[in-house]
C-alpha cells in the first residue's frame, strides 16, 4: 500500500497536477458560453476527466520523451522521471493509460469528439518532439492548451464555432508567451545541448519584446471572442484585467529573471480562474 501511495505521489509531482488550472477554465469558459449558462453535471464531470486525462498524457509522454534531456540539466535532474523514483515502464503505462481513458472519455461525450481526440493527441505529444527540431515549439505548446476551448465547445454543440476559434488562438498566445518567459530559465543550457527554443536562438531580449507581442495578441483575441460570442460587459472586463495581469508579469520577470516562477504559476493562474468567475457571472 504504501509503495502504491509513493508511486501516485511521484506521478503527482512528475505531471505537477496542480497547474491543471491552466486548461480547466478554458475549457469550462467554452461551455458555459456555448450552452448560455449551466451545461449539467454530466459534461461537467466529463469535462473535468478529459481536461485532467489530456493533460497527463501530454506531461507524461512530455517527460518520458526528455529523459535524456532532463538528467543533464540542473534545473530538471531532481525530476522523478530522472532520479530513478519512477520507472521508464511505468511512466510509459501512465501516458498510455491517460490517452485511452481520455479516447474514451471523448466517446461518450459525443462522436465528433471521438474522432477528434485521435489528432488532439498527436499535437498534445509534438511539443516533446517540435522542440528538437524547431523554435515553433512554443506555438505548439500554447495550441495544445488552446485545444480546450474548442474542446469545451464540441462537448456542449458537437460542432466548432467561431468564437471558440477566437478564444483557443487567445489562449494559445497567452501560454506561448509565458512559455517564452519560463524558457528563459534554460538558455544556456538549450544552447549546450542544441535544443531549438526562441531564447537560445535570439536571445533574452527578443524573447522578452516577442513574449509582449504574444500577449497583446492575446488580449486582442480574446475582445474578439467576446465580441464573437455576443457576451456582456463581464467579459469584457475579464479580458481588461487579463491584460493587467498579464502587464504585471512582464514587470516581474523584467525585473528579476529568479521571479519567473512567480509569473509563470502565480499569476497565470490567478488569470484563468478570475476569466471563469467573470463569465459565469455574465451569463448569469
Amino acid at each position: 500500500m504504501n509503495k502504491i501511495q509513493k508511486i501516485l505521489h511521484d506521478l503527482n509531482e512528475l505531471v505537477m497536477f496542480k497547474h491543471s488550472i491552466f486548461s480547466l477554465p478554458f475549457i469550462f469558459i467554452a461551455m458555459i458560453v456555448a450552452a448560455d449558462g449551466w451545461f449539467g453535471w454530466r459534461l461537467f464531470i466529463l469535462g473535468i476527466l478529459a481536461a485532467v486525462s489530456a493533460r497527463n498524457f501530454a506531461m507524461g509522454f512530455n517527460r518520458y520523451a526528455d529523459i535524456d534531456i532532463d538528467k543533464d540539466n540542473p534545473r530538471t535532474a531532481n525530476r522523478p522521471s530522472v532520479d530513478g523514483r519512477l520507472k521508464k515502464e511505468t511512466i510509459l503505462f501512465f501516458t498510455i493509460a491517460n490517452a485511452l481513458g481520455f479516447v474514451i472519455v471523448a466517446y461518450f461525450i459525443n462522436t465528433l469528439a471521438f474522432w477528434l481526440s485521435f489528432p488532439i493527441l498527436i499535437i498534445l505529444g509534438g511539443y516533446s518532439l517540435m522542440k528538437r527540431v524547431s523554435s515553433m515549439a512554443h506555438l505548439v505548446l500554447g495550441l495544445s492548451l488552446g485545444l480546450a476551448p474548442i474542446a469545451g465547445v464540441i462537448a456542449v454543440k458537437a460542432e466548432i464555432t467561431m468564437w471558440s476559434v477566437m478564444l483557443c488562438v487567445g489562449v494559445m498566445f497567452w501560454v506561448s508567451g509565458f512559455d517564452l518567459l519560463y524558457s528563459l530559465q534554460d538558455i544556456e543550457y538549450d544552447k549546450k545541448v542544441d535544443l531549438h527554443s526562441i531564447p537560445s536562438k535570439y536571445g533574452s531580449k527578443c524573447t522578452l519584446f516577442l513574449s509582449k507581442i504574444f500577449h497583446a495578441l492575446t488580449i486582442l483575441f480574446w475582445v474578439f471572442f467576446a465580441v464573437e460570442s455576443s457576451s456582456g460587459w463581464l467579459t469584457y472586463v475579464a479580458v481588461f484585467f487579463s491584460a493587467i495581469i498579464l502587464y504585471l508579469e512582464h514587470r516581474i520577470v523584467n525585473k528579476d529573471f529568479s521571479k519567473i516562477d512567480k509569473a509563470f504559476f502565480t499569476l497565470n493562474g490567478y488569470l484563468g480562474i478570475m476569466f471563469l468567475v467573470f463569465v459565469i457571472l455574465d451569463r448569469l
